[in-house]
C-alpha cells in the first residue's frame, strides 16, 4: 500500500536512453523512462495509467532496477516484484507484469539506439 500511497520516481526523464511502454487488456498502461551509463540503469522513473496494483507495481519495480546492469533489470521478475510489495491482490499478478514489459521495452528501445539487437521477450 506504501508504494501506492507514496510512489516513488514518479515522473519523465526528458533525455532517457531508454523509453518502454506496455499496457493490459483492463486498461492499465505504463511507461517507463531510463538513464543508463556504463550498462547499468542510472535512474528510473515512470508514468503510470491504472490501478493501485500498477501503480505500486511500477512505484516498486524502479526501485528494483535502479543502479542494476542491463542484464540484471533485464531478469527482474514480475514475481520478485510482487514478492518486494508483500504481495498482490488476487487478480493483480499481471500489474507487476506491465512493468516487466515496460523495463523490457525501454531495454530494447536502448539497445535499438546502440546498435545492438533487442534481446528476445520471455515467456
Amino acid at each position: 500500500m506504501d508504494h501506492f500511497m507514496n510512489p516513488r520516481n514518479v515522473g519523465e526523464i526528458e533525455d532517457a536512453d531508454g523509453i518502454g511502454e506496455a499496457g493490459n487488456p483492463h486498461g492499465d498502461h505504463m511507461k517507463i523512462f531510463l538513464k543508463i551509463r556504463d550498462d547499468r540503469v542510472e535512474d528510473a522513473k515512470f508514468k503510470t495509467f491504472g490501478c493501485a496494483a500498477a501503480i505500486a507495481s511500477s512505484s516498486m519495480a524502479t526501485e528494483l532496477i535502479k543502479g542494476k546492469t542491463l542484464k540484471e533489470a533485464w531478469e527482474l521478475t514480475n514475481e520478485a516484484v510482487a514478492e518486494a510489495l508483500e504481495g498482490l491482490p488476487p487478480g493483480k499478478l499481471e500489474c507487476s507484469v506491465l512493468s516487466r514489459e515496460a523495463i523490457h521495452s525501454a531495454i530494447n528501445e536502448y539497445r535499438k539506439k546502440q546498435g545492438l539487437e533487442a534481446l528476445p521477450e520471455q515467456t
